[in-house]
């Protein structure tokens, strides 16, 4: 190690303990801390987050970044730490510090505002603190825009690299056009299917159990990693060796169900990422499309599957008898797969779920890009609903509030989850080709299935970008045709439709 790397190591790892300590806070707050704890804690992280720009946008540590550039002798993973940092700090250096410490204590007591909008369905307090967030993401955006980019095309780099508005248009051009009108197809067929035995009596600590049953079945190291409650389910993690999830509980137990799948599916991403990487900036998921890519890949195409309950559903059925036990596997699993357009993304069945997203996609141009006033998303939010699903809010808890990202700045993250989707399709037919991927789920071994995603793509980490690792995994670059190649051929069979 270069004197050089040993310095700039020392800065990097006081940077990466102010961020885990930030990290923790957030948690805290979305769990444990009590109600009126916001606004002093929002004075914490502010002050933390000032610190952590200290630490990133010194003149030392740009001295350092700039000299290790230069330095050939680099081995893969610090240069991709050089790369990160050199890369956080053109994201940073553009920002005038006192702004970016207000924008984090607007965040911290923003979730709080929403939080509260949300549970009182009440959009009008809201919209004013809203209104702030985007005023400080589009100064952001405008502190960092190359020449002639535009701001949404910033944010959306945020999240993922080689995505733009250009990109994205094609991609949600494709899933609309294929979509749409299969779906009315699937709403139309004469399959009916009854899933109201999911929605009932089930009692909190028996989910709870469930919940913590099958994200031990299918990896997460409970050594390693802890569930809570929250109002909107997450992930998060200190580093390879703490990680934490939560769910929610609600009468309908597949919610909490698959929410607990999905966000074990994020944890286990962060787990299999190598020790050598974790607590630096490459220590991560490769993007948010990727990691979305992971925790839907375990939520649906493993968790939705017949396979994977052939195991395991006797258990099930021992824990909640009086529910389940009259119904039978096939019955359990045309119910957890049921297409319904409905209001809450979070519950959207798979067919419908890209449909969400890009209603939030459409919306969040709008916002950025033509200055939509934020008083009229309500109404644009209903209008949309109603054209792409058929669906219509009756109120804001319902409809706009429903998702905690706006609060939190997180203009361009939506698109991941599509992009997520579609990638993991990606890899499902290809895995199909190097192993019998029904075969092993039947048989319990969705531990096989895990250590090919993890030496395949958790252990890296961000050394490689979600295109990289689609072509080095399956040999082709993103192609959203698997996407809808596998909706149409799952959903075309459950419902008795033609693809």
């Amino acid at each position: 190690m270069s004197k050089a790397y040993e310095e700039f190591k020392t800065y990097l790892d006081r940077a990466m303990a102010l961020k885990t300590a930030m990290t923790l806070f957030e948690w805290d707050n979305e769990t444990l801390a009590p109600k009126e704890a916001g606004e002093l804690t929002s004075n914490v992280i502010g002050t933390l987050s000032g610190e952590y720009f200290q630490a990133i946008t010194n003149d030392r540590m740009k001295a350092l970044v700039k000299e290790l550039q230069a330095e050939q002798g680099l081995d893969e993973v610090q240069a991709a730490n050089v790369r990160e940092v050199a890369d956080e700090l053109e994201q940073l250096d553009c920002i005038p510090r006192n702004e970016y410490e207000d924008n984090a204590r607007l965040v911290a007591k923003s979730t709080a505002v929403w939080s509260k909008a949300k549970k009182d369905n009440d959009f009008d307090s809201f919209a004013p603190t809203l209104k702030k967030v985007i005023e400080y993401q589009k100064k952001f955006a405008g502190y960092r825009a190359k020449d002639g980019q535009k701001l949404y095309d910033v944010m959306l780099d945020t999240y993922e690299k080689g995505f733009n508005m250009e990109n994205l248009d094609r991609f949600f051009g494709i899933l609309k056009e294929e979509l749409v009108p299969f779906l009315k197809q699937v709403t139309e067929s004469k399959k009916k299917i009854d899933d109201g035995f999911l929605t009932g009596d089930y009692p909190e600590e028996k989910q709870e159990k469930l919940g913590r049953f099958l994200a031990g079945y299918v990896g997460f190291d409970f050594d390693k990693g802890v569930m809570a409650v929250s109002a909107h389910p997450f992930t998060t993690n200190l580093h390879n060796k703490d990680v934490r999830i939560t769910t929610h509980y609600t009468d309908r137990v597949d919610s909490s169900l698959f929410s607990v799948i999905h966000e074990a599916g994020h944890g286990i991403y962060e787990l299999g990422i190598r020790d050598d990487l974790t607590l630096t900036p490459v220590g991560q998921g490769a993007s948010m499309g990727m990691h979305e890519s992971q925790s839907r890949f375990f939520e649906n195409i493993i968790g939705r599957s017949p396979a994977f309950w052939a195991p395991i559903y006797g258990k099930v059925q021992e824990m909640f008898p009086d529910q389940m036990g009259n119904v039978d596997l096939d019955q359990f699993v045309e119910a957890v797969n049921k297409v319904e357009p409905g209001l809450i993304r979070t519950e959207a069945d798979e067919l419908t779920y890209s449909l969400h997203v890009l209603i939030r996609y459409e919306i969040e141009k709008q916002l950025i890009e033509e200055d939509l006033d934020v008083e009229k998303l309500p109404q644009l939010w209903a209008d949309k609903y109603e054209e792409y699903l058929g669906v219509r809010p009756e109120n804001p808890a319902q409809g706009v509030l429903q998702d905690i990202h706006w609060s939190q700045g997180s203009f361009g993250y939506f698109p991941s989850y599509a992009l997520g989707s579609a990638f993991g399709a990606q890899l499902y037919y290809h895995m199909k080709q190097e192993m019998d991927f029904e075969g092993l789920l039947e048989q319990g071994k969705v531990d096989v299935i895990r250590e090919y995603l993890r030496e395949n793509i958790h252990q890296y980490g961000k050394l490689k970008d979600s295109r990289t690792i689609l072509k080095d995994v399956t040999g082709e670059d993103f192609d959203p045709k698997y996407y809808v190649r596998y909706l149409k051929e799952k959903y075309g069979k459950l419902y008795e439709v033609e693809a």
